[in-house]
C-alpha cells in the first residue's frame, strides 16, 4: 500500500469544508433580498469540487491521512455523479423553498454539509472515517427535514427520522466495535488481510456482520428497516425529500463496497452476508412493490418505489462478483437521475400554497404541457423497467448479473416484482394521458429547471439507447479500485 503524506487527495473534502465556512460568513451580511448571493456560491462551491476531483483523479488508489482516506478511480466517479446531483437538487428546490420562506442559507450551508459527508464516506479506508461521514451526511439530513418549523408534519417526520437514524448508528457502531475486537485493527484494508488469513474468531465476526447490515440496511432503506422512509418521504418538504432520497444512496453503495466487499469479502463471511442480502432483497421488492399500489400520494409511492429499487442494488450486491458489483453500481448511478427527474417533476407543478404530490394533480398533464408529460412519462417509463429506457437496462443488468451467480430462483422472483411494479407506474402515465385536467394553471419554470429536466428526462432515453459507456465506466472503475 502506498501512503501519500501530502493532502492532494482530499483535496476536493478541503476545498468544500473552506467553501463552507466562506458562505457561512459571508450570509450573515447577506440580505433576505439578495439571498442569490449565497445560492450562486453554493453552486459555485460544487462546481470547484467537480473541476478539483477531475484534475486530481488518477487510476492508482492514492492513501491519505495515514490510509484512513483513498482516492481511487471509484471514489472519483461517485464523488462526481454526487456534485452533478446536487447541483441539480438546488436548481430544482430554488422556486420551491423561495415560495415556502426556506430560502435561507442554513437550507445551502446543510446541504453541503451532508455532501461532504458523504464525500468522506465514498472515499473512507478506515471504520472511523466512515462512521465520521455517516453521521455528517445523517445529522444535515435530520436538521434539513425539520428547517419548515412552522410544519407539524416536517418536524414529525425529522423526529421519526433522528429517532430510527440514531437506533441504526448504534447497531452499526457496536457491529464495529466488535470487528475491532475481533481483529485489532480499524483499517479496512489491514482487516480483509486479518480475516483473508483466517484471523478473528468467526463467531465474533458474523455477529458482528449482523449489526452491520441492520445499519446498512437502514440507511438503504431497505425491508425490515423501511419503517421510516415513507414517513419522512411524505412529511419532509419535497426539496429536502429529492435530496434524501438521490445522491445519499451513491454514499450509501460506496459504504457497502468499502466495508462488506473490500474488508468483509473473506469467503467465510461472503456467505454469510449474502444469504443476510438474499432476505432483505427479496422482501424489498416485495413490500415495496406491492404496497406502493395502494398509495395514492405520489411521493409515497416514490417512498414504497424506492424500497423496491433498493431490492434490486441488494441483487447486484450479492452476486459477490466483478459483473455484479458493476451492475449494483450503474443501478444505483441510474436510480439517482430517475428519482432527481420525478420529485423535481413535482416541485415544477407545484407552486406558492400547492404541493402538486398526489396523484390526481398529475391528471391530464398532458393537455397542459406535452413536453413536461412526456418528460415524466420517460421517467415512469424508467423506473418500471420498460425498453428502450435505462431503467429496464440497469435492471437487466442486475438480472443478469444474479444468474450468473447462480441464483436463477432469485431472479424470476425479482421479474415478478417487478411486473407487479409496472402497475403503479403506468397509472401515472395513464393519469397523464387519458384523464381530464383537475388544475389548469399554466407551468412555466425558470429556465435553468427547463433546461435541467429537460436533460434529466432525456437521459433516460439516451442512455437506454447507449447505455455500454456507462456500464463499462462503472465495471472498470470497480476493477481498478477494489
Amino acid at each position: 500500500m502506498q501512503y501519500i503524506l501530502p493532502l492532494w487527495p482530499a483535496y476536493p473534502e478541503l476545498f468544500l469544508l473552506v467553501m463552507v465556512c466562506v458562505i457561512l460568513v459571508t450570509d450573515l451580511f447577506v440580505s433576505d433580498d439578495n439571498r442569490i448571493v449565497t445560492y450562486a456560491l453554493t453552486q459555485l462551491a460544487l462546481a470547484g469540487c467537480v473541476a478539483i476531483t477531475w484534475l486530481t483523479r488518477r487510476i492508482e488508489p492514492a492513501y491519505t491521512f495515514s490510509g484512513m482516506f483513498v482516492d481511487d478511480v471509484m471514489s472519483d466517479v461517485l464523488k462526481l455523479l454526487v456534485y452533478l446531483g446536487v447541483m441539480g437538487i438546488l436548481v430544482y428546490s430554488r422556486a420551491y423553498i423561495a415560495a415556502r420562506g426556506m430560502f435561507r442559507g442554513e437550507f445551502f450551508i446543510l446541504a453541503l454539509f451532508a455532501t461532504l459527508g458523504m464525500m468522506i464516506m465514498i472515499s473512507a479506508n478506515h471504520l472511523l472515517t466512515l462512521y465520521l461521514g455517516l453521521e455528517l451526511l445523517s445529522l444535515s439530513l435530520y436538521a434539513m427535514v425539520a428547517l419548515q418549523r412552522d410544519s407539524a408534519t416536517a418536524t414529525e417526520a425529522a423526529m421519526k427520522y433522528f429517532v430510527l437514524g440514531a437506533l441504526a448508528s448504534g447497531m452499526l457502531l457496536y457491529g464495529m466495535s466488535m470487528l475491532y475486537g475481533a481483529t485489532g485493527t480499524l483499517e479496512i484494508t489491514r482487516l480483509a488481510e486479518i480475516i483473508f488469513d483466517g484471523g478473528g474468531r468467526e463467531a465474533v465476526l458474523i455477529f458482528a456482520l449482523v449489526f452491520i447490515v441492520a445499519g446498512l440496511g437502514f440507511k438503504l432503506g431497505a425491508v425490515p428497516f423501511h419503517m421510516w422512509v415513507p414517513d419522512v418521504y411524505h412529511g419532509a418538504p419535497t426539496a429536502v425529500t429529492i435530496f434524501i432520497g438521490s445522491a445519499p444512496k451513491l454514499a450509501a453503495f460506496a459504504f457497502i463496497m468499502r466495508l462488506l466487499v473490500q474488508g468483509l469479502g473473506a469467503e467465510q463471511l461472503l456467505v454469510e452476508w449474502q444469504q443476510m442480502l438474499i432476505l432483505m432483497a427479496v422482501l424489498s421488492l416485495a413490500i415495496g412493490n406491492i404496497t406502493a399500489i395502494a398509495q395514492t400520494n405520489l411521493k409515497r409511492m416514490l417512498a414504497y418505489s424506492t424500497i423496491s429499487h433498493m431490492g434490486f442494488l441488494l441483487l447486484g450486491i450479492l452476486s459477490g462478483d466483478l459483473n455484479g458489483y458493476g451492475s449494483g453500481m450503474f443501478y444505483v448511478m441510474v436510480y439517482m437521475v430517475m428519482n432527481l427527474g420525478a420529485f423535481g417533476m413535482i416541485m415544477v407543478l407545484s407552486r406558492s400554497g400547492f404541493e402538486a404530490e398526489n396523484l390526481e394533480d398529475f391528471r391530464g398533464l398532458n393537455q397542459r404541457s406535452p413536453w413536461y408529460a412526456f418528460l415524466m412519462l420517460l421517467l415512469m417509463f424508467s423506473m418500471a423497467g420498460v425498453p428502450p429506457t435505462v431503467g429496464f437496462y440497469a435492471k437487466l443488468s442486475v438480472l443478469q448479473a444474479v444468474i450468473n451467480a447462480g441464483y436463477l430462483w432469485l431472479a424470476v422472483v425479482a421479474v415478478m416484482f417487478a411486473l407487479i411494479g409496472a402497475f403503479y407506474y403506468l397509472r401515472v402515465v395513464k393519469l397523464m394521458y387519458f384523464d381530464t385536467p383537475l388544475d389548469t394553471a399554466p407551468i412555466r419554470p425558470r429556465a435553468d429547471v427547463q433546461v435541467v429536466m429537460t436533460l434529466n428526462g432525456l437521459a433516460m432515453l439516451l442512455f437506454g439507447i447507449v447505455p455500454g459507456p456507462l456500464m463499462a465506466l462503472c465495471l472498470y472503475s470497480i476493477q481498478v479500485s477494489l
